[in-house]
């Protein structure tokens, strides 16, 4: 079972999901293998992360593409706008899931094996809130471990 963290009440999706990547990426212990990410969500809102991971910081370098892209195997961070593209299937990366869109996941089982942590992103949008309370409780009937970090007071 995969460990499923809610980030909620996020008041600026793209700028967070920066900052949360760039914690996991550079977290990764000496000596150890870099730490995989891929961030699934809209493709418009992918767009405007892809430009922001470029300009976010001036002094961090956050190596990111799309799952399409013919290098997304080698990139440590990975974009895609579907769970069931092909190019999903084909990425070797399985540590951490970053999830910004607002449908549930079709196969959160096979997501589960596959990815020991599973983040999810949600708003402060009252659209975005029900469908993270909704992912929230099916999550739940599955049986995974889930923890929510409340960003309210950030």
């Amino acid at each position: 079972m995969a460990r499923i963290d809610f980030h909620s009440n996020v008041s600026d999706k793209l700028e967070y999901v920066c900052r949360l990547t760039r914690k996991i990426w550079s977290t990764t212990q000496e000596g150890q293998a870099v730490r995989n990410i891929v961030i699934v969500g809209e493709r418009n809102d992918l767009n405007k992360l892809d430009e922001l991971l470029w300009t976010f910081s001036a002094t961090d370098f956050l190596p990111h593409c799309y799952v399409d892209d013919e290098a997304a195997a080698e990139t440590p961070i990975v974009l895609a706008d579907s769970f069931s593209s092909q190019g999903f299937s084909g990425i070797p990366h399985a540590d951490v899931m970053i999830h910004i869109g607002m449908r549930m996941p079709p196969d959160v089982p096979a997501l589960g094996a596959r990815f020991p942590r599973i983040v999810e992103v949600v708003t402060v949008n009252e659209a975005e809130r029900l469908a993270g309370r909704e992912r929230f409780k099916a999550y739940r009937e599955l049986g995974h471990e889930l923890h929510n970090f409340d960003q309210s007071n950030s």
